[in-house]
Formats: C-alpha cells, sequence, structure tokens
C-alpha cells in the first residue's frame, strides 16, 4: 500500500510540473488523509480526505472519488475538515479553504451555504428542525446557520471548538482543543462537562446507548463518556495510531485514522477491524 501511495504522489507531480501543479487534480487510488467520516441511513460512507484532496464514497463494496477538489488553495473543499448530514441526508462539508459550509446537491455539485463567512469549520451538527451548527475554530464560536444556509448567527463561545453533537438532552457536547469537553444548551450557555483532561481530542460522536464516544489522536484512543462526563477507554493503541473523526454506523463506530490511514469499524467491546477502501475499478 506504501508503495502504491508514492507512485500517486509521484504521477501527480510528473503531470503537475507539465501542466502547472495549480489547476492539476489527478484522482488518487486509496485514502491518504482521512480526517473525517458521515454515514447515510443506507449505509453508504462519506470519508473527507484532506490529501486527495476532497471527499470519498463507499457503497456495496464499491468506493469512488465522490467530489475530487482542486489543488488550488481557496478553491471549493481544497481544505476540507468535516462532514455531516442533514435531516434530509443530504451531504455537508465544512471547507477552510474557502471559509464556508457546502451542501451537495442532487447532481453531486456543492452550494456554499454562507458565502464565506465561517473561518475554520471543524464540526457539524444538525438540529432536528434542521438548523445548523458548525464549530469554528478561527474565531472560537459555534454558529447557528439556518437550514437552507445564509448568515451564521453567534450561538457560543467555546475556546478551541472542534468536533460537536448533540446528546439525547439536545444539549450540543463540543470538543475542545483546550484537552476539556464542554455542554452547551439550547440557549447558547456553555458548561465544562465533566473533569477529563485530555490528549489533543479531536472527534466526537453519540451511540445508540446514547454513549458518547471521543477520540485522541496523541494517545491513538477512543473513549467512552458516560452521563456524568467521566471516560473509559474503548480501545488505545494498535490498530489505531491517530484517531480524528468519528460516526456511528449501525452497531459500529466508524473510525477515521490519518495516520494509518484508513477507517475502522470498532464494537462495542472494543474490537476494531479496517475497513477495505481501496478505490474499485471502472468497469
Amino acid at each position: 500500500m506504501v508503495f502504491h501511495q508514492r507512485l500517486n504522489r509521484v504521477l501527480r507531480l510528473i503531470v503537475g510540473l507539465f501542466l502547472g501543479w495549480h489547476s492539476v487534480s489527478i484522482p488518487a487510488a486509496e485514502l491518504t488523509y482521512p480526517v473525517s467520516v458521515a454515514a447515510a441511513a443506507d449505509g453508504t460512507l462519506y470519508i473527507a480526505d484532506l490529501k486527495l484532496p476532497g471527499i470519498w464514497k463507499s457503497k456495496e463494496a464499491t468506493t469512488e472519488v465522490f467530489f475530487q477538489a482542486s489543488n488550488k488553495f481557496g478553491t471549493p473543499l481544497n481544505g476540507v475538515r468535516c462532514l455531516a448530514l442533514d435531516k434530509d441526508g443530504k451531504l455537508l462539508a465544512g471547507d477552510s479553504a474557502t471559509r464556508d459550509l457546502y451542501r451537495f446537491d442532487d447532481a453531486g455539485k456543492p452550494q456554499p451555504l454562507t458565502q464565506g463567512k465561517i473561518g475554520m469549520p471543524q464540526g457539524i451538527a444538525v438540529a432536528e428542525d434542521g438548523t445548523l451548527y458548525v464549530s469554528d475554530l478561527e474565531t472560537h464560536y459555534i454558529y447557528k446557520i439556518p437550514a437552507a444556509g445564509g448568515d451564521p448567527v453567534s450561538f457560543a463561545r467555546v475556546s478551541g471548538p472542534l468536533a460537536l453533537v448533540f446528546d439525547a438532552d439536545k444539549n450540543l457536547v463540543v470538543v475542545s482543543r483546550q484537552g476539556k469537553l464542554f455542554k452547551v444548551n439550547p440557549e447558547g450557555k456553555v458548561e465544562p462537562f465533566g473533569e477529563l483532561t485530555l490528549n489533543f481530542p479531536q472527534g466526537i460522536a453519540i451511540g445508540p446507548e446514547k454513549t458518547l464516544y471521543v477520540s485522541e489522536s496523541y494517545t491513538g484512543s477512543v473513549l467512552k463518556v458516560g452521563p456524568d462526563g467521566k471516560g473509559t477507554p474503548l480501545i488505545s493503541g494498535d490498530p489505531l495510531k491517530g484517531p480524528v473523526g468519528l460516526a456511528i454506523r449501525g452497531e459500529s463506530l466508524l473510525v477515521a485514522d490519518p495516520r494509518v490511514p484508513g477507517i475502522f469499524a470498532v464494537s462495542v467491546d472494543g474490537k476494531a477491524e479496517k475497513l477495505n477502501l481501496s478505490a474499485s475499478e471502472k468497469k
């Protein structure tokens, strides 16, 4: 796999030298730097790959590039950071390169929702009514955005906000780069959640039993967090090396790990299996 990754990078460079690097984007053969994963109701996976750059789609043992971004910085999804699905099952993607949040239309085209008014989107959560909540690492705010898109409205200030998810009581649980978890109630009041001190936390997800899961990329682990805010390890170390984005698919926790690189399905008892997501050959 390492040989194929290096060969793919060499091919990109060679073509870039002939045609101009900023305009060249050659689809990769496999994941190179997955940072976020989202699972649709039918089991389809969408994977944000920062070095593709773009988004993969995997369904029924078929994996292909869903959206190939340009290598030119400042173009849509060149800096894709986070994914989510809206209340209608449409894919949402946060992009630091264009400072925006996108929704993919029925033709598979990304449509900007805020006209460049989100600095560094790191996490997306969708309320029951479709309202979008986005964390912005640049301004240290969580913003509310109308379901159809529009101007972001400040909702809560959290230092270093990363991933976020709604809990069973409709509070937002926010991962902070400070190594803490925070809870934000529907009125925007921010409170510390538990007394955990985490080592470079990244992603968060909530499981079928309302259990929260938080990834720590520095320790290569994923924690289970109870309603009291106390955490216990679900899995630590091999095969994980630097887990970041989390999502739930059925009974499994999906973990994006750019250091492997790959997507893992982790069971409730902490057993991890790397998914086979090499790009399918087109017939």
